[in-house]
């Protein structure tokens, strides 16, 4: 009896609880060949792959920057405008503190996170007995989701492990958020897609490692025209070692017995080496889609956008834009529900990601002050300062005037005229 497939089949099992795919995936040909080792030879898993810098970096940066944005419930008003729906049920829940251990930010933190390295976030939606309003939102790992269509209802379901226990939750107790996909359902697995890339880094990384560890790290090598017998290359080895690792780097040997010293620099593989790992950092930043420059990989930096400012407009406009809308729309559907989305909307306020730059705020608050749209008030709440009396009044800037009626009373002369 061949055994060989059942094997092969509890291999694929212990790797997909591995990996917490054991519920969004079943054991078909394209899960077990995403299930073999990379070209590079490393298996690929979340864990493995956040051991990368750049992959650590690039989660990081985007989870914590989105976390920093202020997410509030407004409630449009018959005049367009719009004010901050306080006195909604939802809005301590998701403005404020959205389960009993979180705040927003921790609680952003996670679900962007969880987008970014698994494609899908999982927030569990907790109502008040009798069911009419959200009383917490409490996010699950997405390792340990299973989603199945039902093949005669055709509504999804979600099934939640945790410590062997399994449990169905509700599609309406679900806010299920997902990045980029192709079949409108799950969003795609990044680190597995990416799996070649980043397994390709993680070798370079093992390779640069071994490489300052077992190297020979002196500064040149020895020669001789002399045949030496197997106890002198016994002994020439052994004083050769003595040079090796990153502890004796720079020492030289000393001559004897007609050895000459022959300095070296750094050989073809290393160059290619620090070559391939600057080239897969770049890889890294693709998948993640994030500026290099922005974890630190200053190398071959674009010119076009030659500024600061309108380097981080890209970054907003390119990379954080798309997930913030993705998130508002998904909360506007799972937590507000069609019959107060025309009423009731989440913004997040990208204002926030400006509150560092102390230039371009005040040129963005003089400009409104100068046009009327903002009063003072409204700016110096924004800056979390009191009001003022006369700060209601909204104001312009009138001093577009003729050159002959400079330093006179232009409205009286128009007036007398």
């Amino acid at each position: 009896m061949n055994k060989k497939p059942n094997r092969l089949a509890r291999a694929a099992k212990a790797a997909l609880r591995f990996l917490g795919l054991n519920g969004q995936f079943s054991l078909t040909p394209d899960v077990l060949q995403n299930l073999q080792s990379t070209a590079s030879g490393k298996f690929v898993t979340v864990d493995s792959a956040l051991q990368l810098s750049a992959v650590f970096a690039c989660v990081r940066l985007v989870s914590e920057t989105v976390s920093t944005l202020p997410l509030k419930l407004y409630k449009a008003n018959p005049d367009g405008s719009s004010t901050l729906a306080k006195e909604h049920p939802l809005y301590n829940v998701l403005c404020s503190s959205p389960n009993y251990e979180m705040t927003q930010s921790r609680f952003l933190l996670f679900i962007v996170a969880s987008i970014v390295l698994w494609g899908n976030s999982y927030t569990e939606i907790i109502r008040s007995a009798n069911g009419r309003r959200i009383v917490s939102l409490d996010p699950l790992l997405p390792q340990n989701m299973q989603v199945i269509r039902n093949k005669v209802s055709g509504a999804l379901e979600y099934f939640y492990t945790v410590d062997g226990v399994r449990r169905q939750i509700n599609e309406k107790d679900i806010m299920h958020i997902r990045s980029f996909g192709i079949d409108g359902v799950m969003g795609i697995f990044t680190i597995s897609k990416g799996r070649e890339t980043f397994g390709t880094a993680m070798s370079a990384e093992q390779t640069a490692a071994k490489f300052f560890e077992n190297g020979l790290q002196t500064s040149g090598f020895l020669s001789t025209d002399k045949t030496n017998t197997p106890e002198q290359r016994q002994q020439l080895k052994k004083n050769i070692e003595s040079f090796m690792g990153s502890k004796n780097a720079g020492k030289v040997m000393v001559l004897e017995n007609g050895y000459s010293y022959n300095g070296i620099t750094m050989n073809p593989e290393a160059a290619q080496m620090l070559e391939t790992r600057s080239f897969e950092i770049e890889e890294i930043c693709r998948w993640f889609r994030v500026p290099p420059f922005m974890i630190g990989h200053l190398d071959k930096q674009s010119s076009w956008a030659a500024s600061a400012e309108a380097q981080d407009l890209q970054f907003l406009k390119y990379s954080l834009r798309p997930l913030l809308v993705n998130i508002e729309q998904e909360i506007s559907r799972c937590l507000i529900g069609r019959l107060e989305s025309e009423v009731y909307f989440v913004s997040f306020n990208i204002e926030g990601l400006l509150r560092a730059d102390s230039k371009t705020r005040s040129e963005y608050y003089a400009s409104a002050a100068d046009h009327g749209w903002m009063n003072r008030n409204e700016i110096r709440a924004k800056e979390n300062l009191p009001p003022i009396p006369g700060g209601d009044i909204y104001t312009i800037q009138s001093a577009l005037i003729p050159l002959d009626q400079v330093g006179t009373n232009y409205k009286k002369g128009m007036t007398d005229g």
